[in-house]
């Protein structure tokens, strides 16, 4: 007799300062969680961290007595400082994110003369994870599907029938990710989100952020395949490659750097740890000037 498929369930959570979504995914009350993409509150007026949002996650977990298995990045995130070190203290898991992470590391690297310890090999994780790979969540399976493109590391995390695709896709009426990142390609963006729209249309598509236009509705963070390839206004149905690139380079010239850019990447290129104390015991995340 054929096992019965196991569809997830996937309790969101909105960051309304960076409007990011990070979500736990589980089989069942009781059974087995992942994180993905948490968020660490942090004030870059006083440079003082918090952990107020994450905090809400941790007591939902706590709440549905789940067993967090993986805290799982889609990408090392430009606008807000990852949590994951935080929560794993709080609920376990090992913290994962793609292995292409070693060529944004080597990057960033040198951007920010970050000190000679500082490794390019991803060892700052607990696992990295290759394209394709599977991974259980309890009685749900997991596969990582490699999307290049916003940078060069960007995964999506196929659970069931809930895909998690980080900022390679936006819901359909605010379109698609920046590709001018050191590293990030538009051509590559395009293939990436041709391969997602593949899937089966009723596949349930969970974003990483959302920008209402215009305030014209409220946040929402959920669509389907179908509903992007028909109604995406960067890459429904119908738009060539050639079409996108110059509609995503002409438009991300006009883009401002996110507002947190510098300190979110410092640490998420660590798995979300702060870059070591200096002599006098404080930590600092350095600016980079005239450089990005």
């Amino acid at each position: 007799m054929s096992q019965t498929k196991v569809f997830p369930q996937v309790q969101p959570f909105l960051d309304e300062m960076t409007e990011t979504w990070s979500y736990v995914v589980y089989d069942r009350d009781g059974g087995s969680a992942a994180v993905i993409d948490p968020v660490l509150d942090f004030d870059q007026a006083s440079g003082r961290t918090s952990t107020g949002g994450a905090e809400k996650i941790v007591a939902f977990v706590r709440e549905k007595d789940l067993t967090v298995e993986w805290v799982l990045e889609t990408h090392a995130h430009a606008d807000h400082l990852s949590a994951a070190p935080f929560i794993r203290q709080q609920l376990g898991g090992k913290i994962a994110i793609g292995d292409h992470i070693t060529q944004v590391q080597g990057i960033f690297r040198s951007v920010f003369n970050l000190e000679k310890e500082f490794l390019v090999d991803g060892s700052q994780f607990d696992h990295l994870f290759a394209e394709e790979e599977t991974f259980r969540i309890g009685d749900l399976e997991g596969r990582v599907i490699y999307v290049p493109g916003h940078t060069p590391a960007d995964m999506a995390w196929l659970i069931g029938d809930a895909l998690f695709v980080g900022d390679t896709l936006f819901l359909p009426d605010v379109g698609s990710a920046r590709c001018d990142f050191p590293g990030g390609d538009a051509r590559s963006l395009y293939r990436s989100v041709r391969r997602l729209l593949e899937l089966p249309e009723e596949t349930r598509m969970f974003m990483c952020h959302d920008y209402p236009p215009n305030g014209s509705r409220p946040h929402l963070c959920e669509t389907t395949v179908g509903e992007q390839k028909r109604g995406n206004i960067h890459l429904k149905d119908g738009i060539s490659e050639d079409q996108f690139v110059k509609m995503r380079t002409e438009r991300d010239a006009t883009l401002a750097m996110p507002r947190l850019i510098i300190p979110s990447i410092q640490v998420n290129i660590r798995a979300g740890q702060m870059p070591p104390a200096e002599d006098n015991g404080t930590v600092y995340l350095k600016v980079p000037v005239n450089k990005l």
